[in-house]
C-alpha cells in the first residue's frame, strides 16, 4: 500500500490550486450575494467551467470515461487531493462539472445506461449542460434499509407508471435539472436485492410535482436545495428503466458508493479551510489583553482538528487506493469507515470553529456555520452512522480460530 501520487495528479494538483486561488475563490462573495437574490447561477459560472474545461480540469472525479468521453480519466487516488481543493468552497466542485449529485448519476449512466440514454442524459451531463437528481429517500420510512421503499412502479402496456413520494432530493428544483432517477418496487415478490428498479422521469412530466424545499438545520440552498417530490400516476416509457428490471438495489449501492467517498473527499478540504480560520482568528482576537491563541484550550482546539483531519486524509486516501486496486469489494469496510470517521471529525472542527469564533461563528459571515449544518447532516444522508457502524462490526472476524485462548490468563474463556 503506497499513496505517492503520480506525476500528472501532482501537476494536476498545482495547476488546480492556482486555478481555484486566482479565479474561484475571488468569485466567492459575488457567487454568495448573486444566488441568495436571484436563485439562479451567476454568468460568470459558465466562463469559469470554460476555463477549467480548457485548462483540462474538467470531469476529474470518472476513471471510467471512454475515449471519446470529455475528462481526464484520473484513478480515485488521483482525484481525492483534487477534489479536497475544490472542496473548499461548496460550489467550487460545480466549476469542474465534479459535483453531485451529477457526478454519482454519470457513473450510474456510464455503467447502466442504454445507448440512447447516454446520447441524451449523458452527453449532456459530462459538457456540463444539465443538472439531474436521484430520488431513493422516503417520508414514511427508514430509507436507509432499502427494503423500505413504498414507492410502486408498475408495468402498464409499453410504460411504466410511477406512484410514491420522495424527499431530501437534492438539485431537484435546479433550474438546469432535466431528470430525476427514480428508485421503486417493480416485483414485490422478488428477493430483498430484487425488488428495485431504476426510472428516469423527466422533469415536468405530469404527475410529478415539487411540493416543498427542506432547509436543513433551517438554512435553505437557493440553487439546488433538497426537495419534497410527490409521484401520481406518472406515466414513462419502459426505454427509461436503467439496466436491468430488479437490478435497483445494487445500482443503487454501486452509485451511493461513488457519493460517500467524493463527499469525504471535498470534506476534507472545508475542514482544511476552517482550521486555517481558527488559526489565524487565534492570533487576530485578543481577549482579556491578549491574543486568544495564547490560551492552552484554543491551542488544542486548532492541534486537535488537525491531528483528527490528518488521520482521516490517511483513511480517504487508502479507500481511493483500495477502489483503484480492487474495486468496491476491496473497499467495502474502508468506504463505510470513512463516512462515519469523516463526518464526524468534520463536525467535530466545525463545532469548534464554532465556537473559536463564538458570535461571529454562528452567524454566516464565515464557513463555520454553514459547515457546522453541513457536517451534521453528513451523519444522516448517503447512510446514517449506525447503519455503516452495523456493516462495520459485521464485518470484523467473530474469531481467529484457536488464538483467543493465548491471550486469556485466567480459567474461564469468553
Amino acid at each position: 500500500m503506497h499513496f505517492r501520487f503520480s506525476d500528472r495528479s501532482l501537476a494536476m494538483q498545482e495547476e488546480l490550486e492556482a486555478f481555484f486561488r486566482k479565479e474561484v475563490l475571488p468569485r466567492n462573495r459575488d457567487w454568495h450575494n448573486h444566488v441568495s437574490k436571484h436563485g439562479t447561477a451567476p454568468a460568470f459560472l459558465e466562463t469559469l467551467k470554460a476555463e477549467a474545461r480548457r485548462r483540462g480540469l474538467w470531469n476529474l472525479g470518472l476513471p471510467d470515461l471512454k475515449d471519446d468521453q470529455p475528462g481526464t480519466r484520473l484513478t480515485n487516488l488521483e482525484f481525492a487531493p483534487l477534489a479536497a481543493i475544490m472542496g473548499r468552497l461548496p460550489w467550487a466542485p460545480i466549476v469542474f462539472n465534479c459535483n453531485a449529485p451529477n457526478v454519482p448519476n454519470m457513473e450510474i449512466l456510464q455503467k447502466f445506461g442504454s445507448l440512447e440514454q447516454k446520447r441524451q442524459w449523458l452527453a449532456p451531463l459530462l459538457d456540463g449542460k444539465i443538472w439531474t437528481a436521484f430520488g431513493m429517500t422516503e417520508p414514511e420510512v427508514a430509507s436507509s434499509d432499502a427494503r423500505n421503499i413504498r414507492t410502486r412502479i408498475r408495468r402498464d402496456g409499453n410504460d411504466y407508471v410511477i406512484d410514491g413520494r420522495k424527499w431530501f432530493i437534492s438539485g431537484a428544483n435546479h433550474p438546469d435539472c432535466k431528470i430525476v432517477i427514480v428508485v421503486g418496487v417493480t416485483d414485490e415478490e422478488g428477493g430483498s436485492s430484487a425488488q428495485h428498479s431504476h426510472v428516469i422521469v423527466p422533469v415536468g412530466t405530469p404527475g410529478m410535482e415539487i411540493v416543498r424545499t427542506l432547509p436543513i438545520f433551517g438554512r435553505g440552498e437557493a440553487l439546488g436545495a433538497p426537495c419534497e417530490i410527490v409521484l401520481r400516476n406518472v406515466r414513462v416509457p419502459q426505454s427509461n428503466r436503467l439496466g436491468e428490471e430488479g437490478a435497483g438495489f445494487a445500482m443503487s449501492q454501486a452509485r451511493l458508493g461513488v457519493a460517500r467517498v467524493h463527499h469525504c473527499m471535498r470534506s476534507l478540504g472545508s475542514c482544511d479551510v476552517l482550521i486555517q480560520l481558527m488559526r489565524e482568528r487565534s492570533t487576530a482576537r485578543k481577549a482579556f489583553g491578549r491574543p486568544i491563541g495564547d490560551f492552552a484550550n484554543i491551542q488544542d482546539m486548532i492541534a486537535l482538528s488537525r491531528i483528527e483531519l490528518e488521520q482521516a486524509k490517511l483513511l480517504v486516501f487508502k479507500t481511493a487506493w483500495l477502489l483503484d486496486e480492487g474495486g468496491p469489494e476491496a473497499a467495502r469496510r474502508e468506504v463505510s469507515m470513512i463516512k462515519v470517521a469523516v463526518a464526524r471529525t468534520y463536525s467535530a472542527i466545525a463545532d469548534r470553529a464554532v465556537q473559536v469564533f463564538g458570535a461571529m461563528g454562528v452567524s454566516d459571515d464565515t464557513p463555520a456555520s454553514a459547515a457546522y449544518t453541513a457536517a451534521r447532516a453528513m451523519r444522516i444522508y448517503d447512510g446514517p452512522d449506525e447503519v455503516h457502524l452495523r456493516t462495520l462490526f459485521r464485518l470484523e472476524p467473530r474469531e481467529v480460530v484457536g488464538e483467543s485462548a493465548h491471550y486469556l490468563l485466567g480459567e474461564r474463556g469468553l
